[in-house]
């Protein structure tokens, strides 16, 4: 079963079940989905499902620390019940420690030394974590390294 008939299932699942913020979430997925969809004026394959699905995680994340700056705990609330949601899709996070290990290696196969090769080091490990780690984690671990 591809990423997008399971988001389907779950959608129906829930709606039966008359889980309002789960069905809100999953609705709002699936819109998002479809622009996507629209933009690329194909039908998305499992990468571009996840793609657009890091996308809306990292704006729950984003409006999450936003609210949290204006004192705003209801909506805080909201936002990380649908990050929940949304984060059940992407597949295990890597910790700091394993994208520390990963970022090593592809820094000693570049010959990175210092900040100037970050941009190169960041392509590689990015496209090799793609919705395994959030890109501000692996942005500070690659920094650290390379200070």
């Amino acid at each position: 079963m591809s990423l997008l008939e399971q988001i389907n299932q779950d959608l129906k699942i829930s709606m039966k079940e008359k889980d309002k913020s789960r069905t809100g979430t999953l609705r709002m997925l699936k819109s998002a989905l479809k622009y996507a969809e629209i933009e690329a004026k194909n039908s998305l394959d499992d990468d571009a499902v996840l793609s657009v699905i890091s996308k809306q995680v990292k704006q729950r994340r984003d409006s999450i620390e936003q609210f949290e700056k204006a004192g705003r705990t209801d909506l805080v609330d909201k936002e990380a019940a649908e990050l929940a949601v949304l984060e059940a899709y992407l597949p295990a996070q890597l910790s700091p420690a394993e994208i520390e290990e990963r970022a090593k290696a592809i820094i000693s196969e570049l010959g990175v030394t210092n900040m100037k090769g970050m941009g190169q080091v960041m392509k590689r490990l990015t496209a090799e974590l793609k919705g395994q780690a959030d890109g501000k984690t692996v942005s500070q671990v690659v920094r650290q390294l390379l200070s």
